[in-house]
C-alpha cells in the first residue's frame, strides 16, 4: 500500500518489544504510560508536517500500550496523544493536545520549533503552570520515524582494545571535522566526516585508540539559546535516547551512524559514547512538553516534595527516576541497542552518580549497577563514569563498582607548593583512590582538560575565563580554572612568553601520558586548539569550538610531541602497568619496583612529601617489576625509566642515583620544542641539569640490583 494511504486495519499488537518494530510484515507500538487513561497513535506524512490519522491504543498490558499495524512500513512518521490527569500538584501532567515523542524513537523527521504550543500550560497565564494550554504542539514538534534495522555490518567486530593500551580521544563529532581543509565540504560536521581518511588518518598517526563522542543521542536547542540566535552545541540536553541526532548526519540516515562505527572499526579504533540518562531537555516545570512528562510525569521523573517541582540533581532542572522498573529498563534497553544494534565500544556516563539515586541517596549498590553488572552485553563493554552529580554526596570518587572506570583530574605545574605528595599519587595510578576496592590502575581515566573548562592551549594562556559570547555576562562556567596565562592574559607576541607556554604544555601533555592509568586527550589539544578563553563553549556552535587544523611552525611541533611520547608509551609496558606498585625490592635486591627520588640523588622520605618547596622529583620505574605476560603466557621485562620532573622557576641540578648503576639514555626533554632532548647519556652518579620549568625521560635496558 502507499505510505500516504490511511491505514485501514489495526490489531491487537504486543506490549514488547517497546517502541516502534518493523518485523518485516508489519510495526507493532508499544508504549508505556502507568497512569494514562488514554493512548492515540497519531500517523502523519512522509515529511511529519501533515496529520493523516490518529489510531486509538485500545490494548494495555501492564501498562504498556499497543497495537499492530500490517499495513505500516518503515519511513512512517507518528507520534503520540496521551489523556489523563492534569494535576501538577500531584505530579501528574497529561496534555491530550500535546504531541508527545516516543521515547524508544530509532529516527526522527523535523526538527523542534520553538513555540508557546510546545507547553503544556498557557505561558504567561496567573495561574502559571497549573493552567492547561489546549493548542496543538504537533507542527513544532519533531516526529518519530518508523526504522528499517537492516544493514550489512559484514565481519565487524569491536577492537577489544585493552584498558592498559587504551588512549581516549574525546571530541565533538561536527566541530572536529568543521575546518578540516582535506574533508569533502558537503560532509563536514558530519558521522561520514569522522569516517573519512584524512581524519582516520591523523587518529592513527597520533596514537590514540579510543574515540569518546561527546553526546550524539537526539537533542534540541535551549529555548532561552534559541532566542539569542545560538546552539546548544554540546548536546547534553537529550530529547530521545535512541536515535542519533541527525544534525551530525550527511545523508539524514541511520545508517550513516553504522557505516562510520564500521569504518573505524576496520582502522583499529574504538568508539566510546559520552551518554546522557540523567535528565532530558523537558527541564523544570516551567519546561514545555515533549515526550516522557505528557506520557507519565510522575512515573518517568524524580518528583519533589511537593510532587509540584522536580528533584534536580543534575542542574538540569529533573532527574529521570532510575527507581521506576519501566524508566530503568528504558536506559537499559537503550545501552543496549546503541551495543547490539549500533556496535559501540563502550560508554562515558555523564553525572553518574546520579544514575545511582535511591530515594535521593546515591547508592553504589544500586539496581542500575546491579543490572548492568549482570547483563551479557552490558557488562562486556567500557563503562566510563563521571563520578559527581550537583546534589548532596554526589561526588562519588573511587566509590564506583568494580567494572566501572572513573574520570580523575589533577594538577601541579602551575609550581604552585604543597602538591607534590598529591602529584606523586595520580601519577601512579591513585591506588589510594582506587585500590583499596580491588580495581587497577586503569580504573583512573587522567585528564588534564575535557570539553568541560578551558582547552590546553587557554589554560597556560589564560588566568580569567572569557565567556562573554555565551550572553551570560560572563557569569557561567566554572572560576577555579588553575590555570596560568605565563606572563599575559590572552595572546602574545612576547617569544619568552610564548616559549613558556609551549612548554608548560609539553610538561602537561607528559605527565599525562607518562600515569598509570588511561589517558584521555581532548581533541585538538594536540596541535594547540583554542576557545578564546571561554571555558564553557557549550553554546559555541561556530570558530569559537570548531578545530582549527592549519599547523603554524608551533602547532606542529605540538603535534610531533605528542606523537613522540604516545610512541614511547606504545612501546613500553613499564609505562601502562597493569598493577599498582607495591614499593617492595627486587627479587631480594636494593632496588624497588618504584623508587621517588631527591635532586640530592637520595631516596624522598615521608616528611618530605609535603613540602611547601617541593617542586622537583624524579620517580624510578622499574621494567622488571612490571607484572604483565605475552600472548603465550610468557612474562614480559621492559626498559627501566627515570622521569625527573621540576616545577620550579629555575634551573636546577637533579644527581641520578648511584645505586641504579650503568648509563641512562635521555628519551623525552619538554625543553626542546619537539621533545628530542640534547643532553648526552648520564651515569649513575652525575647531576643532570635541569632546565627550569621542564621533564625529562630518562631510560637504560632492564637492570635488577
Amino acid at each position: 500500500m502507499s505510505r500516504e494511504a490511511p491505514i485501514s486495519t489495526a490489531w491487537p499488537g504486543l506490549p514488547y518489544p517497546l517502541g516502534a518494530t518493523w518485523d518485516g510484515e508489519g510495526v507493532n507500538f508499544a508504549v508505556f504510560s502507568e497512569h494514562a487513561e488514554g493512548v492515540e497513535l497519531a500517523i502523519f506524512d512522509a515529511s511529519g508536517r501533515r496529520e493523516r490519522q490518529r489510531i486509538v491504543l485500545r490494548e494495555r498490558t501492564e501498562h504498556v500500550w499497543h497495537a499492530y499495524l500490517p499495513e505500516a512500513r518503515p519511513g512512517l512518521a507518528y507520534g503520540y496523544y496521551v489523556r489523563g490527569p492534569y494535576k501538577p500538584e500531584e505530579g501528574q501532567r497529561f496534555n491530550p493536545h500535546k504531541l508527545l515523542i516516543d521515547p524508544y524513537a530509532r529516527d526522527f523527521v523535523g526538527r523542534l520549533l520553538w513555540n508557546d504550543a510546545l507547553y503544556g500550560y498557557t505561558v504567561g497565564h496567573r495561574k502559571d503552570d497549573l493552567s492547561l494550554d489546549r493548542r496543538d504542539s504537533a507542527a513544532f514538534v519533531p516526529k518519530c520515524r518508523v526504522l528499517e534495522p537492516a544493514f550489512t555490518w559484514g565481519d565487524d567486530r569491536r577492537p577489544v582494545i585493552p584498558w592498559t593500551d587504551m588512549v581516549i580521544y574525546e571530541l565533538h563529532v561536527r566541530g572536529f571535522t568543521m575546518r578540516h581543509p582535506q574533508v569533502p565540504e558537503a560532509l563536514r560536521g558530519t558521522y561520514a566526516a569522522l569516517a573519512s581518511a584524512p581524519i582516520i588518518g591523523h587518529f592513527k598517526r597520533l596514537g590514540v585508540t579510543s574515540l569518546e563522542l561527546m553526546p550524539v543521542h537526539a537533542a534540541i536547542t535551549d529555548r532561552h539559546l534559541a532566542d539569542k540566535g545560538l546552539q546548544n552545541y554540546w548536546g547534553y540536553n537529550t530529547l530521545g535516547f535512541f536515535a542519533p541526532e541527525m544534525r551530525y548526519c550527511a545523508s539524514q540516515q541511520v545508517e550513516e551512524f553504522k557505516t562510520m562505527v564500521k569504518t573505524l572499526h576496520r582502522a583499529g579504533l574504538e568508539v566510546l559514547l559520552d551518554v546522557v540518562y540523567n535528565h532530558t531537555c523537558e527541564g523544570n516545570q516551567w519546561g514545555p512538553t515533549l515526550s516522557l512528562r505528557g506520557l507519565d510525569n510522575a512515573s518517568y521523573y524524580m518528583l519533589g516534595e511537593d510532587r509540584r517541582g522536580y528533584a534536580d540533581f543534575t542542574g538540569c532542572g529533573n532527574t529521570v527516576n532510575l527507581e521506576s522498573p519501566r524508566v530503568l529498563q528504558m536506559v537499559m534497553d537503550s545501552l543496549r541497542y546503541w551495543v547490539e544494534e549500533m556496535h559501540v565500544d563502550g560508554f562515558r556516563f555523564d553525572l553518574a552518580s546520579t544514575l545511582a539515586r535511591e530515594l535521593f541517596e546515591v547508592n553504589r549498590l544500586s539496581s542500575f549497577f546491579d543490572i548492568i553488572h549482570q547483563d551479557p552485553v552490558l557488562s562486556q563493554v567500557k563503562l566510563i563514569a563521571e563520578p559527581w552529580d550537583v546534589g548532596p554526596g554526589g561526588y562519588q570518587v573511587g566509590n564506583f563498582p568494580v567494572l566501572w572506570t572513573e574520570w580523575n583530574v589533577r594538577s601541579y605545574w602551575k609550581g604552585d607548593g604543597g602538591l607534590i605528595g598529591e602529584f606523586a599519587r595520580r601519577l601512579t595510578g591513585s591506588s589510594d583512590v582506587y585500590g583499596r576496592s580491588g580495581k587497577k590502575p586503569h580504573a583512573s581515566i587522567n585528564f588534564i582538560t575535557a570539553h568541560d573548562g578551558f582547552t590546553l592551549h587557554d589554560l597556560v594562556s589564560y588566568e580569567r575565563k572569557h565567556n562573554e559570547a555565551n550572553g551570560e555576562d560572563n557569569r557561567d562556567g566554572h572560576d577555579d580554572n588553575r590555570s596560568w596565562n605565563c606572563g599575559a592574559e590572552g595572546p602574545s607576541d612576547d617569544p619568552a612568553i610564548v616559549a613558556l607556554r609551549e612548554r608548560q604544555k609539553r610538561n602537561l601533555l607528559a605527565t599525562l601520558l607518562l600515569s598509570l592509568g588511561v589517558p584521555m586527550l581532548l581533541a585538538g589539544d594536540e596541535i594547540g586548539r583554542t576557545q578564546g578563553g571561554n571555558n564553557n563553549a557549550y553554546c559555541q556552535d561556530n570558530e569559537t569550538s570548531w578545530v582549527d587544523w592549519t599547523l603554524t611552525p608551533e602547532r606542529a611541533a605540538l603535534l610531533a610531541f605528542v606523537q613522540r611520547l604516545l610512541q614511547l608509551r606504545r612501546a613500553h609496558p613499564s609505562l601502562r602497568r597493569r598493577d599498582f606498585f607495591d614499593g617492595r625490592p627486587l627479587f631480594g635486591g636494593r632496588l624497588k619496583d618504584v623508587l621517588w627520588i631527591r635532586p640530592d640523588g637520595q631516596e624522598m622520605t615521608p616528611e618530605e612529601w609535603e613540602h611547601e618547596h617541593a617542586r622537583c622529583l624524579g620517580i624510578y620505574l622499574a621494567g622488571a617489576a612490571i607484572d604483565d605476560v605475552g600472548r603465550h603466557g610468557r612474562p614480559i621485562d621492559d626498559d627501566d625509566f627515570l622521569v625527573l620532573f621540576n616545577a620550579a622557576a629555575e634551573d636546577l641540578p637533579f644527581t641520578v642515583p648511584a645505586l641504579l648503576g650503568e648509563d641512562w639514555e635521555p628519551v623525552i626533554d619538554t625543553f626542546e620544542a619537539m621533545g628530542e632532548p640534547t643532553a648526552r647519556r648520564v651515569r649513575a652518579g652525575e647531576a643532570l641539569t635541569l632546565r627550569a620549568r621542564s621533564l625529562v625521560v630518562l631510560t637504560r635496558p632492564m637492570a635488577i640490583g
